[in-house]
């Protein structure tokens, strides 16, 4: 029984190797070619922060980096009408994020796809029932890259 034991350990080991490999596959080329430096993008005071624009939509911009986190991980918006923007301030790393499965708010049922180091994307969407809408960067999550989108109460 010793050598069963045994040859768990050791796949599990292979499969852990494997896997961090697969990982670091998710970083760019390391090259920092004509777009290197990463986006001029809203300062630390802005990323963050849910803002009320002209036309009445909140928005939020969220920003990732090589250390697998959204910055912020958590923020609060009102039912009504969103505009959610995305920076890939990485230098090497490629994230999105994308609501999980039947938790999105309706009627948005993904999220932005594949940013590459200096990217961003914005994305418009509605929420009408107050709740906690978790996301996640697919390439990352199980290294804990996921945050959530609280809908508050009316009123």
């Amino acid at each position: 029984m010793n050598g069963r034991v045994r040859q768990r350990a050791a796949a599990l080991c292979a499969a852990a190797v494997v896997a961090t490999g697969a990982l670091a596959g998710c970083g760019g080329s390391g090259s920092d070619g004509a777009g290197g430096t990463p986006p001029s993008s809203p300062s630390g005071a802005d990323v963050g922060t849910v803002t009320v624009a002209e036309d009445g939509v909140q928005e939020i911009t969220l920003q990732t980096q090589d250390d697998y986190v959204f910055t912020p991980a958590r923020f609060t918006v009102a039912p009504g009408k969103v505009r959610l923007t995305l920076v890939n301030a990485a230098e090497q790393m490629t994230h999105n994020l994308e609501f999980d499965e039947g938790k999105g708010p309706e009627p948005i049922e993904a999220g932005i796809d594949y940013l590459a180091p200096g990217q961003e994307m914005t994305i418009d969407f509605e929420v009408t029932v107050p709740g906690d809408h978790p996301f996640t960067c697919t390439f990352h999550t199980q290294l804990g890259q996921v945050g959530t989108m609280t809908v508050s109460q009316e009123g």
